[in-house]
């Protein structure tokens, strides 16, 4: 569908905002809503700087966040949903905005813990600020839910504009705040944040979220990767840097270069456990593709497989949904 290509593509718009185009669609929105339109309009360069800017802000007035977007947004989605009926709504809502709402939502929230993680030596202001992140209209972050109500009424024009335009935004009475859009923004097949040599997701003012396959990692802990070894890999505290740890390096090159030896070995492939502190036992399955390659060579394939897997068979079975003795296959591929 047209919409939701068009709305994917601003929700993962990067580069420079449209500054004219998205301050007249933030006084479009105040004049959709029966405001005056914000005195002045303060640009940041992050959703980070945005928050600081808020916080200093004077004279701002009350948020009027409830007038210019949720109350319209509540509107318009109970005028559709009467004009389709229920069927007809969800029908509607799972062809566009149910399309992109997981990665999208997801991306936010990454924002808001990440800001909120940059914080954190301020434990005083950490309810603040997780509040005024949850007052932030979202722009292009909007995407998921403004695809379902495009083309299909105006009083969401202006809300539209400036998530075709801008990035996150917050709207008072007499100041609207509102933020850049990132510089860079790299992700998986899934739309999971994934980035193996610099930041996942960047801002001009240089906040940045560092994410392998959509876990959360520390900025230095990528330029460590290129420098693992297998004793590096078994000093690390956390499980889940440890994991990602094991991902990069291979788990074939870590029991190889680890000394490991197989726990069982039948006609299916070679069963390998890798015992980790604090953490459960990695089990892998050693298979060889009966197939050749058309060099001739045979492939090998890792299958990860449960902890309390006991033989290769077992495993090869459970990748199968089969348990070992349903398991008999009559040629292997």
């Amino acid at each position: 569908m047209r919409q939701v290509d068009k709305w994917r593509g601003v929700a993962a718009a990067t580069g420079a905002a449209d500054r004219p185009a998205a301050e007249a669609g933030i006084r479009l929105a105040y004049r959709t809503a029966g405001l005056t339109g914000p005195e002045r309009i303060v640009w940041a360069d992050s959703p980070l700087a945005g928050l600081a800017a808020v916080r200093t802000l004077k004279d701002q007035g009350r948020s009027v966040r409830e007038e210019v977007r949720t109350k319209p947004w509540a509107d318009e989605r109970r005028r559709i949903h009467d004009e389709l009926g229920p069927a007809g709504w969800a029908e509607w809502w799972g062809a566009t905005g149910a399309r992109l709402w997981d990665s999208t939502r997801a991306l936010a929230e990454r924002i808001r813990s990440g800001i909120a993680d940059t914080l954190s030596t301020d434990a005083a202001g950490l309810p603040e600020t997780r509040q005024l992140l949850l007052d932030a209209v979202l722009g292009q972050h909007d995407a998921a839910w403004l695809v379902a109500f495009d083309g299909r009424g105006d009083r969401l024009t202006g809300l539209a504009e400036v998530a075709a335009h801008a990035g996150w935004w917050w709207p008072y009475e007499n100041v609207a705040v509102v933020c850049e859009r990132p510089v860079e923004l790299h992700r998986d097949e899934t739309g999971r944040l994934d980035r193996g040599d610099g930041p996942a997701l960047a801002y001009p003012d240089g906040f940045a979220l560092y994410a392998w396959r959509g876990m959360p990692v520390p900025a230095g802990f990528l330029a460590e990767l290129t420098t693992l070894d297998p004793a590096r890999i078994r000093a690390e505290e956390n499980a889940e840097l440890r994991r990602v740890m094991l991902e990069y390096y291979g788990y074939d090159r870590y029991l190889a270069e680890s000394g490991a030896k197989p726990m069982d070995k039948d006609e299916t492939g070679i069963l390998w456990r890798i015992a980790l502190a604090d953490d459960e036992d990695v089990v892998m399955v050693e298979v060889v593709n009966s197939t050749p390659e058309p060099d001739g060579t045979s492939r090998t394939y890792w299958l990860r497989v449960p902890p309390n897997t006991r033989t290769a068979k077992e495993g090869v079975a459970w990748t199968f949904g089969l348990d070992a003795k349903a398991y008999e296959p009559l040629k292997q591929t």
